[in-house]
C-alpha cells in the first residue's frame, strides 16, 4: 500500500510540474490585437461624469487602433462588493487591465488586485495606491482645479458683464454651487472655481449646497433652484453629475457653468462653458504600459500639458473678452507664474495661511500628515493625484446640512 501511495504521489508531482510548464509556455503575450480592457462605471452615460469616461475610453481605443469589441464595459456598478464581483468576472473574461471610475469603488478594486496579481487594476480619484504599493494597482487623477479656475474666470467675466450693464451690483455677485459631498475633491473644485471668479470680480461671494449623492437629478435641480430663489445666486456651477442644475438654470434664465461635458443642449440660453478631465491620455498610457509589460505609475496626475485638463469651447452666452482672459491665465498656469491656491489670494478667518498639514497618506481617521503650503501656495495634487485641499476659505458659505 505504501508503494502504491508513493507511486501516486510521484505521478501527482510530475503532473503538477507538467501543468506548470504548460502554463508558463502558454502564458498570454499581450498585444494590441488581443488585449482586453475592463471599464467599470458608477452610472451609465446618462451621467455626465460616467459618460466622460466612456467616451474618453472609446477615443483612446480608436487612437491606438484597438477594436471596441476588446472593451468589456460594465455600467451602473455600485460602490459595494458588486464592484469586486464585477472585477472578478472581468478577470475570468480575460481582461488584462481593469479601470473603475468612482471613489467608492477603490476598496473593492484593491481587493481584486490583491487576489489577481497578474492583472492590472487602475482607479480614478483614489488615495490608496501609493501606500498599498502593489505593482498591479494604480490611482490616477488630473489637476482639474486648474480647469475649474479657468471656468471660474469665465464665470467672473459674465458677472462683470452683468455688473457693468447694471443688471446686478458688485455686492450682488453671488455664485451658487451644487456639490455632491464635502470630500476634498469637491471642496478643491469649488474653491478653485471661486478663486477664478474672484480674480475678475473681487467682491464675489459663493454659497454651496450639498446633495449627498453624485447623481440625483431631482435633488440637484432642487438645490440649484434654492440657490437661485432663496440664496439670491445669480450664476450657478456644480460638482454633481446630472442635468438637474443646468435645467434649473435654464428655467430661471441664470448663467450656468457645467462640469464633465457640455450641457448646452439642456441650457442653450444659459450654458457658458464646462471644464472636464479628458481621460483619453491616461487610458492610452495605461493600455500601452499593459502591452509593454511596464508597471503603471502608482499615482498619475494629468495636466494641461498632457491634454488631461480641458476647458470646452465657450458658448454664445459667454461675455466679450472671456477667451482672451482664459488664454492669458492658462499661459501663466503653464509657465508656473500663476498658482491657483496662492495663499495671498484668500484668507481663513481673516488670516493668511502660512502652513497647513494635509491628509495625503490617508488612514481611517484622515490624519493630517504632509505640509502642503510652501513657496506661497498650496501644492494641490503634487504629493498625491487625488485632491486633498479641504480648507474652508473666507467668502464661501455652506448652506444647509454639512453631514455629507
Amino acid at each position: 500500500m505504501k508503494k502504491i501511495l508513493s507511486a501516486i504521489l510521484v505521478v501527482c508531482m510530475i503532473l503538477s510540474l507538467a501543468l506548470s510548464v504548460v502554463s508558463c509556455s502558454t502564458s498570454k503575450t499581450i498585444t494590441k490585437e488581443n488585449i482586453k480592457i475592463g471599464l467599470i462605471t458608477l452610472h451609465d452615460d446618462s451621467s455626465t461624469y460616467d459618460k466622460n469616461f466612456i467616451e474618453s475610453m472609446k477615443r483612446a481605443l480608436q487612437d491606438l487602433g484597438i477594436k471596441e469589441e476588446q472593451l468589456v464595459l460594465s455600467t451602473s456598478i455600485e460602490e459595494t462588493s458588486q464592484c469586486y464581483d464585477t472585477a472578478k468576472q472581468m478577470v475570468k473574461d480575460g481582461c488584462d487591465v481593469i479601470f473603475a471610475d468612482s471613489f467608492g469603488h477603490e476598496a473593492f478594486l484593491l481587493q481584486a488586485a490583491q487576489e489577481f496579481p497578474k492583472v492590472k487594476f487602475c482607479h480614478a480619484t483614489g488615495t490608496m495606491a501609493h501606500t498599498a504599493k502593489l505593482d498591479n494597482f494604480s490611482n490616477a487623477f488630473a489637476a482639474i482645479y486648474e480647469g475649474r479656475y479657468l471656468a471660474g474666470i469665465a464665470a467672473g467675466m459674465k458677472l462683470k458683464e452683468m455688473i457693468d450693464s447694471g443688471k446686478i451690483t458688485a455686492e450682488q455677485a453671488i455664485v451658487g454651487y451644487v456639490g455632491a459631498y464635502t470630500y476634498a475633491e469637491v471642496m478643491s473644485g469649488y474653491t478653485s472655481f471661486f478663486l477664478g471668479v474672484r480674480s475678475v470680480v473681487p467682491s464675489a461671494t459663493m454659497k454651496v449646497r450639498f446633495t449627498g449623492s453624485w447623481y440625483d437629478t431631482d435633488t440637484e435641480y432642487s438645490a440649484a433652484k434654492a440657490l437661485i430663489e432663496t440664496d439670491k445666486c445669480v450664476l450657478i456651477s456644480q460638482h454633481a453629475d446630472s442635468y438637474g442644475a443646468p435645467n434649473a438654470c435654464e428655467e430661471a434664465k441664470v448663467p450656468n457653468i457645467s462640469y464633465n461635458g457640455s450641457t448646452e443642449s439642456q441650457g442653450p440660453n444659459t450654458y457658458i462653458v464646462s471644464s472636464k478631465i479628458d481621460w483619453a491620455p491616461y487610458f492610452k498610457y495605461m493600455i500601452n504600459c499593459t502591452i509593454e509589460g511596464k508597471v503603471i505609475d502608482k499615482d498619475w496626475t494629468g495636466t494641461i500639458d498632457t491634454g488631461s485638463v480641458v476647458l470646452l469651447d465657450l458658448s454664445k452666452n459667454a461675455a466679450a473678452g472671456t477667451q482672451e482672459a482664459i488664454d492669458s491665465a492658462k499661459a501663466a498656469l503653464k509657465a508656473g507664474t500663476l498658482h491657483v491656491f496662492d495663499t495671498s489670494k484668500f484668507t481663513v478667518g481673516g488670516q493668511t495661511l502660512t502652513t497647513y498639514k494635509a491628509d495625503v497618506d490617508t488612514d481611517d481617521k484622515y490624519t493630517p500628515d504632509t505640509e502642503a503650503i510652501k513657496d506661497g501656495y498650496f501644492h494641490e495634487s503634487e504629493y498625491r493625484s487625488a485632491p486633498y485641499f479641504n480648507i474652508k476659505i473666507d467668502g464661501i458659505s455652506i448652506i444647509g446640512d454639512e453631514k455629507y
